[in-house]
């Protein structure tokens, strides 16, 4: 594989998956994928959804990405390289 995670004729595959939510705060976007972090009560979520797929998807070379309006949504956007 090239360096820059993308395939050996530098092609991508994307993925998005978005909602309709409220779409994530500013001040919580830093931390979305951060281990442990969830906006749960104590009990209800560990917190390591987003944090173990940001982990796999970027040992495959790939990146994780998130697009958010507040009132409108967010979208998570996931990208791998073409083998």
């Amino acid at each position: 594989m090239e360096s820059g995670g993308r395939g050996s004729d530098g092609a991508m595959v994307t993925v998005s998956v978005s909602d309709n939510g409220p779409g994530i705060p500013n001040h919580l976007l830093d931390k979305i994928f951060q281990p442990f972090f969830t906006t749960k009560p104590t009990g209800q979520g560990t917190g390591l959804g987003l944090s173990l797929s940001y982990d796999i998807v970027k040992a495959h070379g790939g990146e994780l990405k998130v697009e958010t309006k507040q009132g409108e949504g967010s979208v998570f956007i996931i990208q791998l390289p073409v083998s």
